[in-house]
């Protein structure tokens, strides 16, 4: 019954946003932006009453005569704020509620999403209590029946007793002081609307909290007619609880369930809007359940940035793209305008609900989805056309500070660079950053640690005879000396796929194949992984131990180092050769593999021929050539 219930409404918002999108573009589509627009409306709602309230007089004498003098003294200012003053609320609650509808529809409640949605419920009874409270100020008729009719309400609770309708019982009973508590709560409760607003938006990355220009000034135009063609007015003149009130207008957006205790007992009243209130509060834990594959937590290799970013249970590719930083495209999030379309390279997704004109049935069956829409269904690899300029600004200059060095063999140092407190660096396992040297030279080092260990960073550095970082790092460098680098950069990154794997590494080539490895492990891949480590000595092995110790807890996962110049003093038993020669001998048919390459350029120019000659296509075949820095002095004839 829920489930049919949310595909009418989905029905039937996606036909009336198709009817907006005519009428308004889809950039400008109100249903596209009605919590931003919930926000703007919120500060109409207190510019306009702190005007008013400039002018009020906190008395129970002088309420109604300083508002009527506001409305009709001075109609052109005070009149005006008034009434946009209501119409803005009233537009609040409208919004609100249909932000709130939405998503139920679109069933944006469950898992990560409860925090939003209980928090949207609480703002609600709070912009409610707020505006409820707002109609006891103006002290005429109609805050005569708000006030009996709402502390008549509150007085079946035990904790009162019945002592709160006492104060109104005759007009006398009403002091200034009560009359002052009224105001108060009209002042604070904005201030815990804004606060809950602002708690609510936070699970919402890039939250957009200003609507667009055009929008803004439809409202302001729109309340500002309503203003002038039916303003807001005081009815049946100053409140007189000795007298009957007659008949009202009603604002039914904040005084819609005001009539149901005259007409039911209060107890039935109040089971009603608890229950209402606990069922919206229990819904994400409510059935109906996940889509299918969406209870799992996935990961997403984005492209052209070159990260691997995790995926919560039922996040779309946007969100969990925003929320790891990145400069994704959109515009409506609500899959309504194709700005954020993408291609699936790999992987399946739910593309979700969509407007048929912003993903075609041709598009999708290229492969391309809209990313505020799709679900990951599994592991997913997709590219994006970045902006260039906003590519340009994830590349960032960093302060980093060598937190601990530790010398791994004779010519390989680990450095641990810590960075300043609080921060931190996105980066996908195995790419690499630019070390800049004061002469404005770079030096380029992979990432060896796992990606969500980014508050360090781990490198690993071989020294180069006469290399001029390298010297400094193995002869002058000193725990506590400052680095600055930039970062994050390289495509050398793992593609998700079901091909086994074979990493080939040379040397310090290791480096980022210990980055993708642990980083494997720790998502839990479990394609066939082997793993041939490629150096001249026994020695050179720097991390043979973390290597082959991997074995031990990783059954897909198997170890083959192999020594091209092993001497006598190595006693090595295990494999010699070169690395690439040891492939080709366990494999004379590459084909359905995929295979990354990461060593010097010697070694990746020999070896990606005989890879391809055996069955392997460049498709699935990924390199990281290490390039020696070059001494400009040496340029020079």
């Amino acid at each position: 019954m829920t489930k049919r219930l949310q595909h009418l409404l989905q029905w039937l918002f996606m036909r009336v946003e198709a009817l907006f999108n005519a009428a308004f573009g889809d950039k400008l589509n109100p249903l596209y932006h009605l919590g931003a627009i919930t926000f703007f409306q919120f500060w109409i709602v207190v510019v306009s009453g702190l005007y008013l309230y400039a002018f009020f007089e906190t008395s129970v004498a002088g309420a109604y005569a300083s508002v009527d003098a506001l409305t009709h003294g001075q109609w052109y200012a005070g009149g005006i704020m008034r009434s946009v003053h209501r119409y803005a609320s009233d537009g609040m609650v409208l919004t609100m509620l249909i932000h709130m509808l939405r998503h139920y529809a679109f069933d944006r409640l469950h898992g990560f999403r409860w925090f939003s949605w209980v928090t949207g419920v609480m703002l609600i009874w709070l912009v409610y209590v707020s505006g409820i409270n707002g109609y006891m100020l103006p002290w005429d008729k109609t805050a005569q029946f708000v006030v009996t009719a709402g502390f008549e309400w509150l007085d079946w609770l035990p904790m009162f007793g019945g002592a709160l309708i006492r104060n109104f019982i005759y007009q006398a009973s009403v002091n200034d002081r009560l009359f002052s508590l009224l105001s108060f709560i009209h002042l604070g409760a904005p201030l815990l609307v804004l606060l809950l607003m602002w708690i609510h938006v936070q699970r919402v990355p890039k939250a957009s909290t200003n609507p667009p220009r055009p929008i803004i000034a439809a409202l302001l135009l729109s309340m500002l007619a309503l203003a002038l063609l039916k303003p807001a007015l005081s009815q049946g003149g100053a409140a007189n609880f000795g007298m009957d009130i007659g008949t009202l207008e009603f604002d039914w957006f904040y005084l819609a369930i005001f009539p149901l205790p005259y007409l039911w007992p209060l107890g039935r009243v109040w089971a009603l809007v608890s229950g209402a209130t606990a069922l919206l509060a229990l819904l994400p834990w409510l059935p109906p359940k996940f889509r299918r594959g969406a209870h799992q937590e996935f990961h997403i290799t984005v492209h052209p940035d070159s990260c691997n970013i995790p995926v919560r249970a039922g996040e779309t590719i946007l969100e969990a793209g925003l929320r790891a930083g990145l400069a994704l495209p959109f515009e409506c999030r609500n899959g309504g305008c194709g700005a954020c379309c993408c291609a699936i390279l790999n992987g399946s997704v739910n593309h979700g609900t969509y407007q048929p004109g912003a993903l075609s049935a041709a598009d999708r069956a290229l492969g391309q989805t809209l990313m505020c829409c799709a679900v990951p269904l599994s592991d997913i690899e997709i590219e994006y056309a970045a902006d260039h300029a906003a590519a340009a600004v994830r590349v960032q200059r960093y302060n980093g500070r060598i937190e601990r060095m530790e010398r791994l063999s004779d010519d390989v140092m680990r450095l641990i660079l810590s960075l300043p407190s609080g921060e931190t660096i996105a980066f996908a396992a195995s790419q690499y950053i630019n070390i800049l040297l004061d002469n404005g030279q770079r030096r380029a080092f992979s990432f060896a640690n796992l990606p969500h260990q980014n508050d360090n960073i781990e490198l690993h550095v071989r020294l180069v005879p006469s290399g001029l970082f390298t010297t400094h790092v193995f002869t002058q460098m000193q725990v506590g000396d400052s680095l600055q680098f930039e970062g994050p950069l390289g495509a050398f990154t793992l593609h998700e796929s079901t091909r086994p794997i074979i990493f080939v590494a040379g040397a310090t080539g290791f480096a980022p194949i210990k980055s993708i490895v642990e980083d494997a492990f720790q998502r839990g891949i479990r394609r066939p992984m082997l793993l041939y480590w490629g150096v001249r000595r026994r020695k050179d092995l720097y991390m043979l131990k973390l290597a082959d110790q991997w074995q031990r807890g990783h059954p897909n996962y198997k170890f083959i180092p192999v020594l091209s110049e092993a001497g006598p003093e190595d006693r090595w038993p295990g494999r010699t050769g070169l690395v690439h020669e040891a492939i080709v001998r366990d494999f004379p048919d590459l084909t359905g593999y995929q295979v990354y390459v990461c060593g010097s350029v010697k070694m990746v120019e020999t070896a990606f021929p005989a890879f391809l000659a055996r069955g392997l296509t460049e498709e699935f075949c990924f390199s990281d050539a290490f390039l020696p820095a070059v001494d400009p002095r040496k340029l020079i004839p």
